[in-house]
């Protein structure tokens, strides 16, 4: 692979999940791959939560240019084109996705909500290192696929494995 595919991880907000896995996979990727998120509909003025900044900087993850937005940002004729969307909560996987350009392949990697409820700070942050853990065990499978599995006939198949894994 000579240019890196282009991953686009959805979720809600765009607070929590969706961006452990930008960073995550930016951090991981090498090349190969250029990670971006964005949320269905994030709240106005929405940030990536404080918690999921911390364990990316305690992981030795960056957190420069993290933020949240709107996934119109992605379907807007001058995005980048996605070669691959992952939806990584439930709420963003049921709902209608706008027509992305170029066709780009689809997977739903399911990771519950580490900011949902009302648990103390020291319950979420687990939670946040939990999920942060289970993220990147599923992108390490993604990362070493053989290049034939990132083809883009193959493509959607390979990522619809993983989330099972």
């Amino acid at each position: 692979m000579t240019t890196p595919l282009n991953v686009l991880f959805l979720c809600t907000h765009n607070s929590a999940r969706s961006i452990l896995a930008e960073a995550l996979l930016n951090a991981m990727a090498g090349g190969r791959f250029k990670a971006w998120s964005a949320g269905s509909s994030p709240r106005d003025n929405q940030q990536p939560h404080p918690l999921g900044l911390q364990v990316l900087q305690k992981a030795g993850v960056s957190t420069e240019g993290l933020r949240s937005k709107s996934w119109d940002e992605f379907a807007a004729p001058d995005a980048p084109t996605m070669d691959l969307i992952i939806t990584v909560c439930d709420n963003a996987a049921g709902e209608v996705c706008p027509i992305w350009p170029g066709h780009p392949a689809t997977a739903h990697w399911g990771f519950a909500d580490p900011s949902e409820g009302d648990a103390p700070d020291s319950e979420k942050l687990e939670a946040f290192r939990q999920t942060l853990h289970l993220i990147k065990r599923r992108l390490d499978l993604l990362i070493n696929l053989p290049a034939d599995k990132l083809e883009k006939a193959v493509l959607q198949t390979s990522a619809r494995e993983l989330a099972g894994k």
